[in-house]
């Protein structure tokens, strides 16, 4: 079921093996294994309620695995605060909901991180955060506070804000879930950027035309296991499953 692709990839980065997540007596996540190779792009589709978001928060310790080992980096993710802090640091997170302070400026929120956390001086983290800020197109709203911004630019901040910190791997839980249409595009757009420059992504999302066009492998994820995992052009025109085949004619035909 492995997957293949041209695209010249580095050493595994992530390694789960058998992972088991319970909530009481519900278990979300029932054996969960991957390999996530240095500079590839996996998106994650299922339904809700499917185990895709609890698996990726695990990644960061967001979520504690009960059963199963979680590597990233060649750290393995335990109960050791250390590791847990040294896997934070190269892993940055965009979520659904944006998460800034609504009392300090954009640029306010983009270097707290770095400055209490990575420890650099107000002016470093002032200039990767305004580096950052162009990036993702809107330098201009730097001294703006969250409340003056839509909620395409209010994503984009946050995702400046998890670059600022210099990650390795990012996560992507949603990130367009709580935005109007007509935003949607605007934070793939910098989604797109981001999948093209090399970074390790994991993005949990239902835009199947960005799943289509920049992952390097596609999983559908249902009742807290991987169903099914093939490169995009594979996944969408040929699944396998009957699992997968309901929830895309479910999606595509929505």
């Amino acid at each position: 079921m492995t997957a293949t692709n041209t695209k010249s990839m580095g050493e595994d980065v992530i390694v789960c093996h058998d992972v088991h997540k319970w909530y009481g007596d519900f278990e979300a996540l029932k054996g969960v294994s991957m390999r996530v190779r240095s500079g590839e792009v996996i998106v994650i589709l299922g339904p809700s309620g499917s185990g895709k978001s609890t698996f990726i928060r695990t990644l960061n310790r967001l979520e504690e695995h009960q059963e199963g080992s979680i590597s990233v980096d060649g750290i393995e993710l335990t109960h050791d605060i250390r590791n847990i802090a040294e896997i934070r640091r190269e892993v940055g997170m965009v979520f659904q909901q944006f998460n800034l302070f609504p009392h300090l400026t954009v640029l306010e929120n983009i270097t707290l991180a770095p400055i209490h956390v990575r420890k650099w001086s107000r002016e470093r983290a002032e200039e990767v955060g305004m580096k950052w800020l162009t990036r993702v197109g809107i330098p201009e709203q730097a001294e703006k506070y969250p409340g003056q911004l839509s909620g395409g630019q209010q994503q984009r901040v946050a995702i400046a804000r998890t670059l600022t910190m210099e990650p390795k791997i990012l996560l992507f839980d949603e990130p367009t879930s709580a935005l109007d249409p007509e935003m949607i595009k605007e934070v793939l757009d910098v989604m797109r950027d981001l999948a093209s420059s090399g970074y390790t992504i994991l993005a949990v999302t239902h835009e199947m035309g960005f799943a289509r066009e920049v992952a390097d492998r596609v999983i559908f994820m249902d009742a807290g296991q991987i169903v099914e995992e093939n490169v995009p052009s594979n996944f969408f025109t040929n699944p396998k499953e009957e699992r997968t085949q309901r929830f895309l004619q479910q999606i595509l035909n929505h």
